[in-house]
């Protein structure tokens, strides 16, 4: 009998021993993939703020690409509604590639139309082009959840 009681006592002892060690190696389990859980949400995180700072930046360089335009645009407009009363065979000077070029009002007046044209298209690209970005970034958040806390 207390050679079973031994065995018996040895079996609950062995069993509690590896209960306890099944316990840590639980423990150390759960850490593990706790730790893992916080690195993969970490780097999920890490990986939306990255996003959106691309985001930011985008609209940041076609707000600011838009600014110059919508100046040069300013600028062609006022050129043009100076030139426009004058006569076409008075003398003007133009600027071209850095060097000032002596050209009639008559031959000014279409290139520079021609330019307005073509910065006005471009401008309104780039503003079509900055509405869809803003666009893609608000869908982009909400898909991802993701709301912007301001800094104090």
């Amino acid at each position: 009998m207390k050679l079973s009681f031994g065995i018996l006592h040895q079996n609950i002892f062995r069993l509690t021993i590896d209960c306890g060690v099944y316990r840590d190696v639980l423990a150390m389990s759960e850490s593990s993939s706790s730790s893992a859980a916080t690195a993969a949400a970490n780097k999920k995180q890490a990986d939306l703020q990255a996003q959106y700072n691309n985001y930011k930046s985008i609209l940041q360089q076609l707000a600011q690409k838009i600014g110059e335009l919508e100046s040069e645009t300013d600028e062609h407009k006022l050129v043009l509604d100076t030139l426009k009363p004058l006569p076409v065979d008075r003398k003007c000077f133009r600027m071209i590639g850095g060097v000032l070029v002596e050209r009639t009002v008559g031959e000014v007046i279409p290139a520079l139309e021609t330019n307005a044209g073509g910065v006005e298209a471009v401008l309104k690209q780039l503003v079509e082009e900055y509405r869809k970005t803003e666009e893609d970034m608000r869908n982009w958040q909400k898909k991802n959840k993701v709301q912007v806390v301001q800094g104090s």
